[in-house]
């Protein structure tokens, strides 16, 4: 088989994300792509069983064999075929075990990629997180099973948030506020904020200015809305600053998104970090797990799986996540 490869092009590994979301739908958009494809060796990872079901939606001429997927007027791309949805019953819109379980295989099958060295980087489609639960895996997003797969420790990988306006980095993610609370240490903010300062030096900005949340309502207002910012935050951010960090807070967070002066800003919580960038740029924000030894990326949107297969699916995000990605 010829598939398109140039050695001056990054190779990027494609997980499909769930079947029955819109992922297949968007990396076939992006396949179809004369900027994407002039820019990145793609290698997709699924099967094909998940994506033609979605070809009409996708709206393009496009063939699709085991090992390859063909569209007119493009070379092949590579398909990496991970066998998973069988004989199984499975339908668009729909929540269900063999999907979640599906979209996992995939990832893990990308990211396993990425650590021989086949791809330089992964950018995987959306997930269903439920699905994925149905499935009897525990599973709290992407940066997670990144971790997993290369070994590193959980306490050093985050999810940073990227918009056309901000870079957001979350010190915990996808749990309940009372758990994320809980799990605020000086240590894991630390963390945070040493990740950052890397993941902004491989993005080209070394010394890159980070703004800090605080944990609660005015950052603590010296205590008088609690004394979390003074306790566990500050004493972090005085400890990365001894490490060579350009960081500055806590701050807080209802006032800080509204000045633009700093190249990343750290949230204590998923809200307080994906609000702002999501109310800004719904439709291209993108998300990329920092701490590990490998690129990944993903979006930061859902599945949709109200809208899957019906043609509506915006593929802009993950052509956001792919350029992040790319020199």
């Amino acid at each position: 088989m010829s598939t398109e490869r140039s050695k001056s092009k990054p190779r990027i590994a494609l997980p499909l994300g769930d079947p029955a979301g819109i992922g297949p739908e968007i990396v076939l958009k992006v396949l179809a792509d004369v900027e994407m494809r002039q820019l990145v060796d793609f290698h997709v990872v699924g099967e094909a069983a998940a994506l033609k079901p979605h070809i009409k939606a996708a709206g393009i001429n496009v063939d699709i064999s085991e090992d390859a997927i063909t569209i007119a007027g493009f070379p092949p791309v590579q398909l990496h075929t991970v066998s998973q949805l069988g004989i199984g019953k499975w339908g668009l819109g729909e929540i269900s075990a063999l999907t979640g379980r599906a979209c996992y295989e995939y990832a893990r099958a990308a990211i396993r990629l990425a650590i021989e060295g086949s791809v330089d980087a992964v950018v995987a489609a959306p997930h269903t997180e439920v699905s994925v639960h149905e499935a009897g895996i525990n599973f709290s997003g992407y940066p997670g099973l990144v971790a997993l797969e290369t070994g590193t420790p959980l306490n050093q990988t985050f999810l940073m948030l990227m918009s056309p306006v901000y870079r957001v980095v979350h010190v915990t993610l996808h749990e309940s506020l009372s758990s994320a609370l809980g799990r605020l240490t000086e240590d894991r903010i630390l963390n945070a904020l040493v990740a950052t300062r890397e993941a902004l030096t491989g993005l080209g900005i070394p010394e890159g200015r980070i703004a800090v949340c605080g944990i609660n309502p005015h950052a603590g207002e010296n205590g008088a809305m609690g004394f979390e910012d003074q306790v566990v935050v500050e004493p972090a951010v005085v400890r990365a600053k001894a490490l060579g960090v350009n960081a500055f807070g806590p701050y807080s967070a209802d006032a800080l998104f509204a000045d633009r002066e700093y190249d990343a800003y750290l949230a204590m919580y998923h809200d307080q970090g994906h609000i702002p960038v999501k109310a800004v740029s719904p439709r291209q924000a993108s998300a990329i797990t920092i701490g590990t030894p490998l690129l990944f990326g993903s979006v930061a949107h859902g599945s949709a799986l109200d809208i899957a297969g019906i043609g509506k699916a915006n593929p802009e995000a993950l052509k956001q996540a792919i350029r992040n990605l790319t020199p």
